[in-house]
């Protein structure tokens, strides 16, 4: 069973900095789009960041610039760096794993999320 386990959320300034961290088990990491998504009291959830299987990654236009996805494959690890962080950045962020097979199956996973607050 795939497991994945957020952690580094937390309260901090305008203009801060915080790390999230996405450790994944069960399942071969590598081969996993990794993607984090945020959802805001009374919106809609939305996705802020996508690393592939292939390397490439792609950023919310709200998020460039600001935010840094990266993922160490040797250690089932995703990574969400957020920096010049702002008040709309307040959300719950969730990691998320996606994969589709050759035969149209699809795999996706989702971490329990961890509350982000950013204070003016």
């Amino acid at each position: 069973q795939v497991q994945l386990v957020e952690s580094g959320g937390g309260l901090v300034q305008a203009g801060g900095s915080l790390r999230l961290s996405c450790a994944v088990s069960g399942s071969i990491f590598s081969i996993y789009a990794m993607s984090w998504y945020r959802q805001a009291a009374g919106k809609q959830r939305e996705r802020v960041a996508v690393s592939t299987s292939g390397g490439s990654t792609n950023y919310a236009d709200s998020v460039k610039g600001r935010f840094t996805i990266s993922r160490d494959n040797a250690k089932n690890t995703v990574f969400l760096q957020m920096s010049s962080l702002r008040p709309e950045d307040t959300a719950v962020y969730y990691c998320n794993a996606f994969r589709a097979t050759v035969y149209g199956g699809t795999y996706d996973y989702w971490g329990q999320g961890t509350q982000v607050t950013v204070s003016s």
